[in-house]
């Protein structure tokens, strides 16, 4: 039997009180292998960590963006990319305030707030991202 690395990864779509959603894009750079279109705001745990610790420390580590509510778990996705490794990604929704964004340029390079019409024909969605929008998982 092949041995396996199992990875949990937590994402959030952050909606803001205009009712748009923060989109991110990452740092080709910094994930090479990553598809580096727009994606949510989301980073692998730390294992030992509670789920929404992580989250929370994701968001305030990429935007700077410390208050977060209504936190709700609304997918759960497999993700394989590399062999030997498999990836459970943890999609989350949250509202947050009008605090800024301010982003940790070696993670994205660019941010952008749509609303869900905007979010459905964003064009250079994460996969993920896609398939929840096309399910009307979020939206």
């Amino acid at each position: 039997m092949t041995e396996i690395t199992l990875q949990v990864g937590v994402k959030v779509l952050l909606k803001n009180p205009e009712n748009k959603f923060l989109l991110v894009k990452r740092s080709a750079k910094a994930y090479p292998d990553a598809i580096c279109g727009w994606e949510l705001v989301g980073g692998r745990i730390t294992p030992g960590m509670p789920l929404l610790e992580n989250l929370k420390r994701e968001i305030k580590e990429e935007t700077g963006i410390t208050r977060v509510e209504n936190i709700k778990l609304v997918a759960a996705q497999d993700i394989l990319r590399i062999a030997g490794k498999h990836v459970v990604r943890l999609t989350y929704t949250a509202d947050t305030k009008n605090e800024k964004v301010v982003l940790d340029k070696n993670e994205n390079t660019e941010y952008v707030w749509v609303t869900s019409k905007e979010l459905e024909s964003q064009p250079g969605l994460d996969p993920y991202l896609d398939e929840m929008v096309r399910s009307g998982t979020v939206g």
